[in-house]
């Protein structure tokens, strides 16, 4: 059992990570250990991730213990820099998190002074200054590299900056020199947030907590109504809104609604999230109320105004779209599901469902060639083929009779073979041949048969198969 975090009281007393918890507790007696949890401290570092969302959408993972917040924009609605650094620290210690906090101009100056110097903001000037008496593990190099720079003297960050550069790229590599730039601010360093960044978003911040699902649901409206500005400006509609609920012990709920059609009507986005409220009314846990409610959108597509005829008759898509989002929003956007064809020559695989996500896209499609469903066929086939036992004439002859579901059958008239080749490109060189068969019994029954595999040609034994029932 060995260390691998400490807090600030635990450095004081001279623990260091790595050392082994016996000999820990043989220099401090009253040393609270805890087993570590790699997924729960991932866990609670992405929630904490989530409460940054009310400083910034740019928020970024770094590592196991860290998070990068790009504020550009930002500080002045919390006061200034100094301002927001105090209010994230405070808010933090309220919450029992102890945390070290640093603004400058590059994610690298922040790293390190954050983790091994003492400074809050640092001015874009004063970035060597601040560098210079830091160690080299500050550069977020290798513990190898570090450690050689050590060894040959090279302790802190000020011994790198007045070095010639061309030794220390013939010595230690070309990331020492890379570590060093953008901790300096010379060479960019781009932030990759963790959740994408809305194109229009909306916020309030309450003086008063909201508990009631009707207060939020109304603050929601008006939130959708801002953010129906700014679609219009843009011509614009919402596919995917998120309302996001900051409550104030710090805890995050997002929602997410899709819509059927681009949408810009407040009405309407209001009432998708009446709907997903509903649906996890028993998850959304109020607490002490949500202080911060925010509605973004993050996925729009152009709309093109419309006006209605003079008959007063609305687009037929509307109906359908607003029955969708209702259905959609309550039991998932799986819900609803709508026939497609695919390019295959296999009947269970020419076709299948998916989401309904664009009414306008279904209604305004193309009609069914006749090729691509042949009226030889029936309308709904057998998910997986039933094996039947068929007499039949060898090689290519239709079935005489078959034994399927227990049930005999006398095949009065038959009509084929409409053989189709295996797909190779999906099931291998090996998989045999079909020879499909329409056949009726005696008492006008009509099937749809198939043969596996051909006499004397595949390897693969012969078999017959059951694969629809014509009406």
């Amino acid at each position: 059992m060995r260390l691998v975090a400490l807090d600030t009281l635990a450095e004081r007393v001279g623990l260091k990570r790595g050392q082994g918890a016996a000999d820990a507790r043989a220099m401090c007696p009253s040393l609270d250990v805890i087993i570590d949890d790699p997924a729960a401290d991932r866990a609670f570092l992405e929630g904490l991730a989530d409460w940054c969302d009310r400083y910034t959408p740019l928020v970024a993972l770094d590592g196991k213990d860290g998070l990068f917040l790009d504020i550009t924009g930002c500080a002045h609605l919390h006061g200034g820099e100094r301002a927001l650094v105090d209010d994230v620290l405070s808010r933090l210690f309220l919450l029992g998190i102890e945390a070290r906090a640093v603004i400058s101009s590059s994610a690298g100056l922040s790293w390190a002074v954050a983790r091994y110097g003492s400074a809050a903001v640092i001015a874009p000037d004063d970035a060597e200054r601040a560098l210079a008496p830091l160690p080299v593990a500050a550069l977020r190099l290798p513990a190898e590299t570090a450690a050689l720079l050590e060894r040959v003297g090279l302790k802190e960050i000020g011994d790198l900056l007045q070095a010639p550069r061309a030794p220390l790229t013939r010595r230690f590599g070309s990331l020492l020199l890379l570590r060093l730039d953008q901790a300096r601010g010379h060479v960019d360093e781009p932030l990759s947030p963790r959740l994408p960044v809305p194109s229009f978003s909306a916020e309030r911040r309450l003086a008063e907590p909201l508990q009631e699902e009707e207060h939020i649901l109304e603050l929601a409206r008006h939130l959708s109504n801002d953010v129906r500005l700014s679609l219009e400006r843009h011509g614009e509609g919402g596919r995917l809104f998120e309302l996001l609920l900051i409550r104030v012990d710090g805890r995050v709920f997002r929602i997410q609604a899709h819509a059927a059609v681009p949408l810009n009507d407040a009405d309407r986005i209001a009432a998708l999230f009446r709907e997903r409220l509903q649906a996890v009314h028993d998850d959304l846990d109020a607490g002490y109320g949500f202080e911060i409610l925010r509605l973004s959108v993050l996925r729009s597509e152009r709309l093109d105004p419309a006006q209605q005829d003079f008959s007063g008759v609305p687009d037929e898509s509307q109906p359908l779209a607003v029955f969708a989002d209702k259905l959609c929003a309550r039991f998932g956007p799986d819900c609803l599901t709508f026939a497609t064809l695919a390019e295959s020559h296999l009947p269970e695989r020419a076709g299948g469902f998916a989401p309904l996500t664009d009414v306008a896209a279904v209604i305004g499609s193309c009609p069914v060639d006749e090729k691509a469903c042949p009226e030889n066929r029936p309308l709904r086939i057998f998910t997986h083929p039933e094996l039947v036992e068929a007499t039949a004439e060898v090689p290519d002859g239709a079935p005489r009779s078959f034994n399927w579901r227990k049930t005999q059958y006398r095949v009065a008239r038959a009509e084929g073979p409409e053989r189709i080749a295996a797909e190779w490109w999906i099931d291998g060189e090996g998989y045999p041949t079909r020879d499909y068969f329409r056949v009726e019994d005696q008492e006008g029954r009509r099937f749809w048969l198939f043969r596996e595999g051909l006499y004397g040609r595949e390897i693969s034994p012969v078999r017959w198969f059951m694969h629809g029932v014509f009406a």
